[in-house]
């Protein structure tokens, strides 16, 4: 039973733990999962939005290239009507070139602010980019920490069930029976033993009464042989006297 009650303390604290942890990190994960898509959806409409900035400040540029050369032109002809005496050209040309030289100063302007946003947006949508992969990483290790913590509570749940049913029976009718059965099994043993002692020590009286009769019935017949004359004294055969040796011719 010792057994059993230690597994069933690690199960119970299984499950208190499992308890736990969803406690602390069963969060909704809809909610969750809904949030990182809109945070992704608008760190793509911010890079959107100032890739149409990068766009406009291209434009911009453009637009003060085309000014510098207006502007040089501008030069040329007011030099021109200068060296000619040219004075109602001139004066034309030198309010043009005073005009699109504001111009060019505050486009300047213009771009180097619109640069520094640039700049600025890029940073905070990186960063922004890179704290939502952090954070859905995060979510996911809680994710399956929650998920992981569900199933041991189940699996805890489950267990102290069964381990109580096993402890039941171990310890109730299934015990009873086992020990009735290790009873009968001891009786059962006792009694084989004795039949094949017994069938034992009867075949051995069998097996001597047989070999008695089988010498008394040899030695019955021995007798029966002699008494009707059936056995014949063993006699010993005379030597033949030998043939004279015949005389040769001529002697």
């Amino acid at each position: 039973m010792g057994f059993f009650n230690a597994f069933k303390r690690v199960f119970i604290w299984l499950g208190l733990m499992a308890e736990q942890a969803t406690e602390t990190d069963a969060i909704n994960q809809a909610v969750v999962e809904r949030g990182i898509r809109d945070a992704k959806v608008k760190a793509d409409k911010a890079h959107y939005a100032n890739g149409q900035l990068a766009g406009q400040i291209a434009l911009l540029k453009d637009q003060v290239k085309r000014q510098e050369r207006q502007k040089a032109e501008l030069q040329g002809m007011l030099q021109a009507a200068a060296a000619a005496n040219d004075e109602a050209n001139g004066a034309h040309f030198a309010e043009e070139l005073a005009a699109i030289e504001q111009d060019i100063a505050e486009n300047n302007a213009q771009l180097d602010s619109l640069e520094q946003l640039y700049k600025q947006n890029t940073e905070i949508i990186a960063n922004s980019l890179r704290e939502i992969q952090k954070f859905q990483r995060e979510f996911e290790t809680v994710k399956a920490r929650v998920a992981v913590g569900r199933s041991l509570e189940h699996l805890a749940g489950l267990m102290k069930g069964s381990i109580s049913e096993l402890q039941g029976m171990m310890g109730g009718q299934l015990g009873q029976s086992m020990q009735q059965l290790r009873q009968a099994a001891a009786g059962g043993e006792g009694q084989m033993r004795a039949t094949l002692d017994l069938a034992k020590e009867m075949g051995s009286n069998v097996q001597r009464q047989q070999e008695m009769r089988k010498a008394r019935g040899a030695m019955l017949f021995k007798e029966y042989q002699k008494k009707m004359g059936m056995v014949q004294p063993a006699t010993t055969a005379a030597p033949t006297a030998a043939a004279p040796e015949r005389q040769k011719i001529g002697e």
